[in-house]
């Protein structure tokens, strides 16, 4: 095999840098015996380009708002991520990278965002780091157009990212390079790393479409470079994407997987698994490198990388400089942009928060919530959002603040438009029938910061959203998704959407915290706990369906959905012999199951039990207090799956749940078939207590003091 090596450049600097590059990934990888080093030998040169010559970063000031944003969508090859943060001076000492893939250590297999310094965003699974750079130019553009002023550029950065070959065949990725031409992100530039290998095999085994095509079709523009390591040509590429001012651009680098190495170049060998001690040996003979020490880092390559810190610590000097311009002729946007930027809440924006009148025929949670999204969207600026081709039926439009849209785009037909503004300072996102890519988008738009975003989708589709709520879990972002049409109660449409092991599969993801609301007061108090939560995502679960609005001088507070359970109805008589628990539209049909049952002398307790996750997270003894150990006799009530719920019933305790999927009839016909009725429920609580009676002493008077809904 002939080896692309210039002899002649084994000197130069660049060329020094590029191989330092190549072989602290592959010295850490074979000092792992684990790791993928075939994309950073390849892609070493365009990602030394980019980082030394057009990146604005500041390595000793990483959260620098203004910087460029760089994700290596390209996971699996993140020991050349690993090797340009330490060598730029970013704070990842080069033990780390001796420690690659290592149990405590900061350089974990794929990038994390929130342990390793510089990581911008977490990726691995393929598609996920592009679509999350998608949304990352959205917020970028959308701050600017907010808050920029005439003389005052205060949000002007790039979204760059690095993508390789299984990248572009994932489906999320297709769904957001869509929306980003339409959107027409001219600062996006993606560097193809167009190697043609894929873990297992060639991609002319199943990848032969004209990529360059499909990404021209879909808006964007396409810049090709023949070679790899010719650094004057990604140069060219580089700057002609930065001048492009209405297309976002894919610049499609020819490299070689695992370049330099004599038997596994152009290999799928390269891919997955170290070179070997031989072949690193062999590799380092080709190129002409030191076969000792390992991670050797030869000075004046260090010091050019170095240059990094003084000329960020210069660009975030001069942006500063205009930030203190801003503020003085621009106090108010200044002040605001600022409590955005920080991730505040904008004070008293709780007093927006509506309260609902006890109303018998009630509303469904859907429609409440869309009340409280419109009153929290005129104290809360940073919201920012939509859904996926849904609004009518999730009603998460924010009424006047305008779409989201390229100023120079003038559609023949608005059908569906919100209203108000048209253009990036909009509020509402139009994600189209993309509820994968709007949810790695959203995932992209709080990791950029100065957006609170959302989104929005029926909850039989959160199974597409299910890679990307894990990651936002993952990576502890503050990401508000907004389910709607949330059981079999949603009637004709039938089975392929009627949810039933949705709500068990979002309660299975750490972090995720999952609510629903069981009427309209509820619902406001979830929308409190959603902005109240930090560093996780949560997910609300709204009904179709009108659900009777609880008279509250009767019941417990709704507040006390912010520690996810509590106790809604009291046992009239002394201590209850029997708990109902129910979440969400069936909270109703418990107080209405409680009447009659007390009607024939039980003493039952009605426990709302919204938020499993918030529930879990409060003290032993206000957990004991709303379901006292002492009372066995537990019926869960909830129109899906049954599975999880026995941790807070016990052995003794029993579950009205759907482990089936449902059927298409109207809605009351599917729930009195599926037995949700006051009677079934009754003849399930006689079953659980033997029959009627009263419980034993009294109960407690008030529940402990309440903690943070944020532990």
């Amino acid at each position: 095999m002939t080896i692309e090596s210039d002899p002649a450049s084994a000197g130069n600097l660049d060329q020094l840098c590029i191989n330092t590059l190549r072989f602290l990934a592959v010295d850490a990888i074979q000092e792992a015996n684990s790791g993928h080093p075939g994309m950073p030998m390849g892609a070493a040169p365009m990602a030394y380009l980019l980082w030394t010559r057009f990146l604005r970063h500041n390595p000793a000031s990483p959260d620098w708002f203004d910087r460029d944003r760089f994700v290596l969508s390209a996971g699996h090859g993140s020991m050349l991520l690993y090797s340009l943060l330490h060598l730029t001076g970013y704070d990842l000492p080069l033990s780390e990278l001796k420690r690659f893939r290592q149990w405590g250590s900061r350089t974990p297999g794929h990038p994390e965002r929130g342990l390793t310094p510089g990581v911008e965003l977490t990726t691995g699974p393929l598609g996920q780091g592009g679509a999350g750079a998608v949304g990352m130019a959205i917020a970028e553009s959308h701050l600017a157009a907010r808050y920029n002023r005439p003389g005052f550029t205060l949000v002007d950065h790039f979204t760059y990212a690095l993508v390789g070959d299984g990248d572009l065949m994932e489906g999320v990725a297709a769904e957001a390079a869509s929306l980003a031409g339409h959107l027409r992100l001219a600062k996006l530039i993606c560097l193809y790393d167009d190697n043609r290998i894929t873990l297992a095999a060639a991609t002319d085994l199943s990848f032969t479409e004209d990529r360059g095509a499909r990404f021209r079709a879909y808006g964007w523009q396409v810049l090709e470079v023949a070679d790899g390591n010719d650094l004057e040509a990604i140069g060219r590429a580089l700057d002609e994407a930065r001048a492009e001012k209405e297309r976002p651009s894919l610049i499609m680098v020819r490299t070689r997987i695992g370049f330099g190495s004599p038997q596994k170049q152009d290999s799928f060998e390269a891919h997955g698994a170290p070179l070997g001690a031989e072949e690193v040996r062999r590799t380092k003979y080709a190129l002409g490198w030191p076969q000792e020490p390992q991670f050797h880092i030869p000075p004046e390559a260090l010091a050019r990388f170095r240059k990094a810190l003084v000329t960020g610590a210069a660009e975030e000097r001069a942006w500063k400089s205009v930030m203190a311009g801003y503020e003085a002729a621009y106090p108010a946007e200044s002040a605001e942009l600022k409590q955005v930027l920080a991730g505040e809440l904008t004070q008293g924006w709780q007093e927006a928060l509506p309260e609902f009148p006890a109303d018998a025929k009630g509303m469904a949670t859907r429609v409440a919530s869309a009340k409280v999204l419109n009153a929290l969207a005129q104290r809360v600026p940073q919201l920012f959002g939509g859904s996926a081709d849904l609004n009518p039926s999730t009603l998460t439009a924010l009424t006047g603040k305008g779409d989201f849209q390229p100023e120079s785009f003038d559609p023949r037909d608005r059908q569906g438009a919100v209203g108000g503004a048209w253009g990036r300072a909009g509020a509402n996102l139009h994600f189209g029938v993309r509820e994968h890519a709007m949810g790695a988008m959203l995932n992209g738009m709080a990791a950029h910061g100065g957006t609170l975003p959302y989104g929005a989708t029926f909850l039989i589709f959160s199974d597409y959203l299910r890679p990307v709520l894990r990651l936002a879990a993952l990576s502890r972002l503050k990401v508000i998704h907004i389910f709607t049409h949330d059981s079999i109660a949603l009637g004709e449409d039938g089975p392929t959407h009627q949810p039933v092991e949705q709500l068990a599969s979002l309660r299975a993801i750490p972090r995720l915290v999952v609510i629903r609301p069981g009427d309209a007061n509820e619902c406001a108090e979830a929308w409190r706990a959603a902005l109240q939560v930090e560093g996780r995502p949560v997910a609300l679960v709204l009904s179709r369906q009108a659900l009777p609005t609880l008279d509250r001088e009767e019941l417990g507070a709704a507040a006390g959905v912010l520690r996810g359970g509590y106790v809604l109805a009291e046992a009239r008589q002394g201590a209850p012999r029997l708990i109902l628990i129910a979440t969400g539209s069936e909270l109703s049909l418990a107080l209405a199951a409680r009447h009659s049952l007390e009607e024939r002398g039980l003493s039952v307790r009605v426990v709302s039990l919204p938020s499993w996750e918030l529930f879990d997270e409060q003290p032993q003894e206000y957990r004991d207090f709303v379901l006292p150990p002492a009372v066995t006799a537990r019926l869960a009530i909830e129109a899906g799956a049954t599975q999880g719920w026995h941790r807070y019933l016990g052995s003794g305790g029993m579950v009205l749940g759907v482990d089936d999927f449902g059927a298409s009839a109207p809605g009351d016909v599917v729930l009195r078939e599926y037995g949700f009725t006051v009677d079934h429920v009754c003849g399930m609580a006689l079953q659980l207590t033997g029959g009627a009676g009263p419980g034993v002493g009294a109960a407690p008077e008030k529940p402990p003091e309440a903690p943070s809904p944020n532990p």
